[in-house]
């Protein structure tokens, strides 16, 4: 634990933002957490985190990890009133995990660097039950030598760590990879629909599909949702949409074709049209068998999601 020396700061307790805070809590991180409502947050002092009342008590604290749900929000809580590099005091890095864009993440680069802040973008690869099972993913862009000073922190959180080099590219990475995360689970669902309606139990398709090599940790953690529609939240179609949104700007900004995410896109509205807001995004599938004249129901059946085998 000699090389975890620096004392640690969390803003954000999402449903991603609490399972990676626990980590660090647990292996051996000296912790400080803040979220709006200070209940989601409390259940961490149990595992040796410092809750407190105000972001700027983050400010005194080496490095300030930040997990929220648009650039908008993490200006707020660096730059709004009370945000963590408004006072007298402020942290040595602030590291941020969220989903924003490359245009935000540079302008907040910029407004830290005039405080005399560094900043790393860390986005990840995963959700709460990859976050718990060890295997979340993360990548990074910035200068390297905060990369360096990261890395023991970021390497709790899963399987690794892959530097990018300077500026967003970590940024333009999350936008390619949500992209193709809702283009996969489309398609996933298309094809599941197939299957079932020309009469292939669901869970035996999608155990074949997890077996061949079209199986990923991505189709293997999503088949118990869909074989018994348990669409218990892991990202929601709105966040979901947000991301496609974001993808499809940047293709444009870059000139780069992308009718696939487009059509996604389009499959995506369609469920947050209908109403699907707390739910899992998994949820697509019922409306792809509703469009095919499908009912679904639970196969009620163990199968496994791929991250404990």
């Amino acid at each position: 634990m000699s090389e975890l020396k620096h004392s640690i700061g969390w803003i954000g307790m999402g449903r991603m933002g609490y399972a990676m805070a626990y980590r660090l809590c647990k292996g051996g991180c000296d912790v400080a957490v803040w979220n709006r409502t200070r209940a989601k947050a409390e259940p961490l002092a149990e595992y040796g985190a410092t809750v407190v009342d105000s972001i700027l008590e983050l400010a005194s604290r080496d490095i300030v990890i930040t997990m929220v749900s648009t650039t908008k929000d993490l200006q707020q809580v660096l730059f709004g009133e009370g945000g963590l590099v408004t006072g007298p005091n402020k942290p040595r890095v602030v590291i941020d995990s969220s989903s924003i864009s490359e245009d935000g993440s540079a302008e907040v680069r910029a407004e830290l660097a005039r405080r005399g802040v560094q900043y790393l973008a860390a986005p990840v690869s995963g959700n709460a039950k990859v976050v718990k099972a060890g295997k979340l993913s993360v990548v990074t862009s910035g200068p390297r030598s905060v990369h360096d000073l990261a890395e023991p922190y970021l390497a709790l959180l899963g399987r690794g760590v892959t530097y990018l080099g300077e500026g967003e590219l970590a940024r333009i990475w999350k936008i390619a990879h949500n992209t193709m995360f809702g283009v996969i689970i489309q398609s996933l669902c298309e094809i599941t629909v197939l299957a079932e309606k020309a009469g292939i139990p669901r869970h035996a398709f999608l155990e074949s599909i997890n077996n061949s090599v079209l199986g990923s940790m991505y189709t293997r953690y999503k088949t118990p949702a869909m074989v018994n529609l348990d669409f218990a939240v892991t990202f929601t179609p709105r966040l979901l949409l947000k991301d496609l949104d974001l993808g499809l700007d940047t293709a444009h900004k870059y000139s780069v074709p992308m009718p696939t995410a487009a059509a996604t896109r389009e499959c995506v509205q369609n469920v947050v049209g209908r109403g699907h807001e707390d739910i899992d995004f998994s949820v697509l599938l019922v409306e792809q068998a509703r469009n095919a004249g499908l009912e679904l129901k639970s196969e009620q059946k163990q199968v496994s999601d791929g991250l404990h085998d």
